[in-house]
């Protein structure tokens, strides 16, 4: 699914700007939550942004291509499809061999984010990967593959898991007043 990245990713150095009045600013607010479902939704957009569809195409084509969007996609309820399990599988790895691990673990197709993180104080672990389930032991299977595929490289592993659901939503960028 994802690939683990570190801040020293050169796609991360310069981030696209969106400013507060830009179109593409108001192309990310009006499309966050989702397109609606109607024939052309295309044309609502355009219609939305003052824009013809071919310009609004363009548009996201462009912030496609920038980085500032990633896709437009339909995004499904992990939970409503039975993926009731969710476990933060965190690892203890040398920090040099981290580019090389990290992409490994977020290669896997169970893997949904995979992160490099700094280590703390009484907090060992370094690389976190989350996984998701129909059981409890479909995601400790998958964090047995983890350890096989990490091996005589991983020092230390755990795996948090989620007890209940407080909060769960993407990122928004808040509408600007």
């Amino acid at each position: 699914m994802s690939a683990c990245i570190s801040p020293s990713e050169p796609s991360l150095q310069a981030p696209p700007r969106l400013n507060e009045t830009s179109l593409a600013r108001r192309l990310v607010e009006l499309t966050q939550e989702g397109l609606p479902l109607l024939e052309d939704p295309w044309a609502w957009l355009a219609e939305q942004l003052e824009l013809s569809v071919e310009s609004t195409l363009d548009l996201l084509k462009r912030l496609q291509a920038e980085g500032a969007i990633r896709r437009i996609a339909a995004v499904p309820n992990h939970y409503r499809l039975g993926y009731r399990h969710n476990g933060m599988t965190v690892w203890d790895v040398a920090d040099a061999d981290m580019p090389r691990l990290g992409s490994l673990l977020g290669a896997q197709s169970f893997v949904s984010h995979c992160y490099r993180r700094p280590r703390r104080p009484g907090w060992r672990y370094n690389l976190f990967a989350m996984v998701h389930g129909r059981s409890r032991a479909q995601i400790d299977s998958y964090r047995d593959h983890l350890r096989y595929l990490l091996g005589d490289a991983c020092a230390a592993d755990d795996m948090l898991v989620s007890s209940r659901i407080l909060k769960k939503t993407g990122l928004r960028l808040m509408p600007v007043s």
